[in-house]
């Protein structure tokens, strides 16, 4: 891993039903060496993804389109894969059982991303 591509050889899936933001934030993970799953824009998508997908990482928007969603939370933690949550809620928003897990609050810097994403294990 060099600092040039932190995220050399990584499979991070994002979550994100913003299509710009989706785009800037899968931009931002493949200058820094992500391998990018997705973007995809609802929960139906993701949770498919994340069954049938060897993946990493993963960068989750906490509002698809119809309120907030913890099903791709559930599904990603169920399999032990490290994520984040990508959203305008604040932390009195999240349930417990995800109060430990990073959280990006929009709007952010794709140096940020970066870096959160570089921290997950």
């Amino acid at each position: 891993m060099t600092e040039h591509l932190p995220l050399q050889g990584r499979r991070v899936l994002v979550v994100e039903d913003q299509y710009l933001l989706a785009t800037d934030v899968c931009e931002w993970l493949q200058e820094a060496g992500a391998a990018v799953v997705g973007p995809v824009p609802d929960s139906d998508q993701a949770c498919a993804l994340i069954e049938q997908e060897a993946l990493d990482t993963a960068v989750v928007d906490i509002n698809l389109g119809d309120g907030p969603t913890f099903e791709v939370a559930s599904r990603l933690a169920a399999r032990r894969v490290p994520f984040l949550f990508a959203t305008g809620y604040d932390r009195a928003a999240i349930p417990d059982e995800y109060q430990g897990r990073p959280r990006l609050e929009k709007p952010f810097k794709g140096t940020d991303l970066i870096d959160a994403v570089r921290a997950l294990q």
